[in-house]
Formats: structure tokens, C-alpha cells, sequence
């Protein structure tokens, strides 16, 4: 959406549904409207509904406090497909009011105003209309709010208003705003991610307000803050994120596909989208430019057409162009919308659209990213394409107790989250080193005394006897097993250390107790050992 004008920003409105997760959570019948209910992503309570928030949960809350101040509370996993999913009703319904929109996330849709005010007669009649139709055709409830610019937009919505137009009425409406809401407009986690930090350097600095940080001189925030400090500032000035320009638009950036044959189901389609999703990029890494807003499209074999725009800030990654392009296919295929297609898909078409050069942006602070890297990431792309989502998985390191604990496996281009904080305290955890190769499945062994007898751990973590040897049984005959960790045989210890006795969750039915082991056999690596119910395995073994 271009900018309406060169000394304003164009007026857009924007549509909010708050708790968007936890609505959505509902929609699909995962969770009950009428108890507390909260979505975390690991690190912490990303939303919590009304109920939650008046028993104490709020964001960013760690799970053990929020179950601490609201037992009742449910806790639910963060899914954007879900959230994507139960969205595309809603925009369709907008739709029935507003002639384009663009889907910024899920939970907020962003247009420009001056079409649909002049159809209805006012801005109070048009957020009346958006508000009536959503809350009749989806059962939803939203917020509208209008403001010049993105982020007075997105406030306004927030809020619940419409900021008076002119640049006094948007500069006094931002400047008291908590500098933080600068995160709002990041639409990629690239971009999230680096407002992040430039917020808090801003409040290290003193300036905790949209309207302190307006007030610096333009040359002096370039000089300080660089590309991205420059389209913070515009944006806490009340004006677009990219200034307008007198050059000729560049071309759009195009990839399409034929589907065959035809795809019923969205991770069938997904396939083709990955494979999509990496020719835009490159295209576009090739141009050297950036876009505003993917378009997706997608034909039927009867010939219907099906759009949707997204808002995409910034130098987009394969990655997050086809996490759009999944969240789309699963709204239009998974059967929820009242406009499902008609007809299988037979084409998909991705489109960057409001295309501008990229040479603003710089690099890292250690420079380029490796050519290498981005070589490894197509190939990726490829290979999951062919096998599918859990095809290639990336490890992830978290917090835990032992080496297999302490990391954990994502599909390739999913969120590289750890489900537990690495800096927590974990009591009774495995002393480092940790061994540097875990087995993908732990490895039975025995390990047993002079006697040859096995050694065994009681409820004070007091071995039986001292460990004389471990055996290695052979392993069991498998297609497609690789070599086992240490070959199959019986090897005298030269030394041994612990055991380090280990009792999660206790309390419930769930828990687990076992011990662990380090040994350094004659012949083999060094090895950690694990006794659980009686039976001893690998867990670990050391370079």
C-alpha cells in the first residue's frame, strides 16, 4: 500500500482481534471459552485470556508462576497454523466490507481507508460495519482503529479509537506511547528481532517514549541507528515506514507452479510452496530487493481464483515466505472457511509486490552472511520438499538435566525455539562435560561388578558394588541402522565416577527416577551410562 502523499502518511484503518491465539485456540475446539486459558511458546505466556489476566497470568509469565497464581489455568502450545487457520473466516467476512486488505498477522488486518470512508459516509460508520459484520458472520469480537500511518493505525486499534487525521493529532496521540510498540509493526521474526534490540537500546539511552525518540534529528538517527533506526523513526513520527519516492516502481517478483497432480490437502500443496517460496527469494536476492507484501494466488481446476495478501516487511527469508504461504493453503483448504475452494488446486503463484532496492540495508555487524550458508539453506529446502516436513530437522540446544534433555529437533525453517530456558537452574544435573554424540536411541548395556554381577543404584543413588566392566550386547538386526556407538563386546573400566542420582516431577505419575554413570573402558570411549528401573544404557558418549 503506497503512501498517500509526500509529506503524510497514507490514513489506513486497522482491525484487531485481541487474545487472537487464545480465540482461535477456541474456534477450533481445543479450548473452553468459560476457563482461564493461556498459549505459551516455551520460553513464556505469549496471551492469556480474561479470565486468565484476572487471575494473575500475564505475558511473559514462565509456565510454573502462571499455574502457580492460576491452578486452573490451560496451557496450551503456540501453533500459527492454527492461528492462521481459524483466521482466514474472519478476513473473508471483512472482505464482504473492504475490497483489499492485507493480513499483517494473524488476529490483525490492515487496509487503506479513503475507499471504504467514502463508500460508507464516515469512519465511525465503517469500524460500526467491521465490527457488526465480524462479530455476526464469525461470532469474533474485534477492535477497529484508524490513524495516519501504520503504527498510529495499529495503536489506534488497540485502543479502541480513531486518531483525528493531520500530523498534530497523530504526534500527540504517539509521542506519550511506550517506545516498545515499535515491535508491533515487525512483521518477520528478522525484523522483531532486531527492534527488539533497537528498543532497548532506546531505553538505555532515555528515551522511553515514541516521542522522545521522534524529536532526534533524522541524520543523527541514521548515524546512530542505521537502516532500521530510520524506519523506527519514521514510523514514531507518525509517518510510513518507507519514505515516498519519485522513481518508478520496480517490478514485481514472480514464481509460479502447475500443480499435478491437483492438491485436495494443504501439506500436499505445501510442497510446492517450499519450492516456490525458495525461487522468490533467490529472485529477489538476485535483483537485490526487498518487498512490502507477498501475494499469494491459487487457482482451481474449475477456473475460480483465490487471493490473499500478506504484509511482509523487509529482505523476507525462503523460510518465512513459506510460512505465509502454509498459514494461506491451511485457511482455504482445512475446510473451516464458508469459501473453501471448489475444486482442487491446480496453480499457485507467489508474488513480492511494492518491490523497492535493497542497497539500504546493511549487513550484520560481522558482515555478509556466508554464500555457503545460503547455498545449504536451499538445499534444505529442496531435500524437505522431496521428504517432507520432518525430513530435515535442526537440533536446538534447551535446558535439562541430561545431554538427551538438552536438546531437542525442529523441521527445517520452523521456529529454532528451546521449549525450556538453557539458563535456568537444573537441579541434579548430569556434571559437564556433557558427551559430544548422543545416540538417536539409548543403548542397553550391563554393567556389572568383579563378580559379574550387574551393579545397581538404591533410592540414596549407593551403588551395589564398584563397576568392574560394561558389556555391550550386539545390537538387534535393523534395515537402515547405522553402526552402534561402541561395538558389541565386554570392556574392563580403567576408571569410573558418580553415580548421580536424578528425580524429576516426583510428585505425579509421570515422574521418573534413574541415575547416571561415567566410565572410561579399556578399548572404547568414554562413555555416560544411565540406570533406570534396573536397566543400564548409553546416553552419551565422549570425544
Amino acid at each position: 500500500m503506497a503512501a498517500g502523499g509526500s509529506g503524510r502518511a497514507a490514513r489506513r484503518a486497522v482491525l484487531w482481534v485481541p487474545d487472537w491465539p487464545v480465540a482461535a485456540a477456541v474456534a477450533e475446539g481445543v479450548a473452553d471459552p468459560q476457563v482461564p486459558v493461556a498459549v505459551h511458546d516455551g520460553r513464556g505466556v505469549v496471551v492469556a485470556s480474561a479470565p486468565a489476566r484476572r487471575a494473575g497470568v500475564h505475558r511473559g509469565m514462565r509456565r510454573r508462576s502462571a499455574q502457580q497464581v492460576c491452578p486452573e489455568l490451560v496451557l496450551l502450545t503456540a501453533d500459527p497454523v492454527r492461528d492462521a487457520r481459524a483466521f482466514e473466516p474472519l478476513v473473508q467476512a471483512v472482505e464482504t466490507v473492504v475490497a483489499e486488505v492485507e493480513v499483517v498477522r494473524p488476529g490483525m488486518i490492515v487496509f487503506l481507508a479513503r475507499g471504504p470512508v467514502r463508500h460508507v459516509g464516515s469512519e465511525d460508520a465503517l469500524a460500526e460495519l467491521l465490527v457488526g459484520t465480524v462479530a455476526t458472520e464469525t461470532g469474533a469480537e474485534c477492535q477497529v482503529g484508524l490513524g495516519d500511518g501504520l503504527l498510529a493505525a495499529m495503536l489506534a486499534a488497540r485502543a479502541g479509537v480513531l486518531v483525528p487525521a493531520g500530523p498534530g493529532a497523530t504526534a500527540g496521540f504517539l509521542g506519550a506511547q511506550d517506545v516498545g510498540a515499535l515491535t508491533l509493526a515487525a512483521s518477520t521474526r528478522q525484523v522483531e528481532a532486531e527492534t527488539v534490540e533497537l528498543v532497548d537500546l532506546l531505553r538505555r539511552l532515555g528515551l522511553r517514549t515514541l516521542g522522545a525518540f521522534a524529536a532526534l534529528e533524522t541524520g543523527d538517527v541514521a548515524a546512530r541507528f542505521g537502516t532500521r533506526g530510520l524506519a523506527a523513526h519514521r514510523l514514531a513520527r507518525g509517518l510510513d515506514m518507507r519514505p515516498p519516492t519519485s522513481r518508478r516502481p520496480e517490478d514485481d517478483v514472480v514464481a509460479a507452479s502447475e500443480l499435478d497432480p491437483p492438491a485436495e490437502r494443504a501439506d500436499v500443496a505445501a510442497f510446492a510452496a517450499r519450492a516456490l517460496a525458495e525461487q522468490l527469494a533467490e529472485r529477489m536476492l538476485r535483483r537485490g530487493v526487498v518487498c512490502a507484501r507477498l501475494r499469494v494466488s491459487a487457482r482451481t481446476e474449475d477456473g475460480n481464483e483465490l487471493v490473499r495478501t500478506w504484509s511482509i516487511d523487509g529482505a523476507p527469508t525462503a523460510a518465512e515466505l513459506t510460512d505465509r504461504v502454509r498459514w494461506q493453503l491451511e485457511g482455504w483448504l482445512s475446510g473451516r472457511s464458508g469459501r473453501a475452494p471448489s475444486a482442487p488446486l491446480t496453480h499457485l503463484e507467489l508474488t513480492a509486490q511494492e518491490v523497492s532496492p535493497a542497497g539500504a540495508v546493511q549487513d550484520g555487524l560481522w558482515g555478509r552472511s556466508l554464500r555457503g550458508h545460503a547455498q545449504a539453506g536451499r538445499a534444505a529446502l529442496r531435500v524437505q520438499g522431496l521428504l517432507g516436513a520432518e525430513g530435515v530437522l535442526v537440533p536446538v540446544l534447551q535446558g535439562g538435566r541430561d545431554p538427551r534433555a538438552g536438546a531437542r529437533l525442529v523441521a527445517w525453517g520452523d521456529d529454532p525455539a528451546p521449549l525450556r530456558r538453557p539458563d535456568a537452574p537444573w537441579p541434579g544435573q548430569v556434571p559437564p562435560p556433557w558427551p559430544a554424540t548422543v545416540p538417536a536411541e539409548p543403548v542397553p548395556v550391563r554393567l556389572v561388578d568383579a563378580a559379574g554381577v550387574l551393579v545397581r543404584v538404591d533410592a540414596r543413588g549407593r551403588a551395589s558394588a564398584a563397576p568392574a566392566s560394561v558389556v555391550v550386547p550386539p545390537p538387534p538386526e535393523a534395515v537402515g541402522q547405522g553402526p552402534p556407538p561402541v561395538p558389541a563386546g565386554e570392556y574392563p573400566l580403567r576408571a569410573w565416577a558418580g553415580p548421580w542420582p536424578v528425580t524429576e516431577r516426583w510428585w505425579s505419575t509421570e515422574g521418573r527416577r534413574r541415575a547416571y554413570v561415567q566410565v572410561v573402558p579399556d578399548g572404547a570411549p568414554a562413555l555416560l551410562l544411565a540406570v533406570e528401573r534396573g536397566a543400564w544404557q548409553v546416553e552419551g558418549v565422549y570425544d
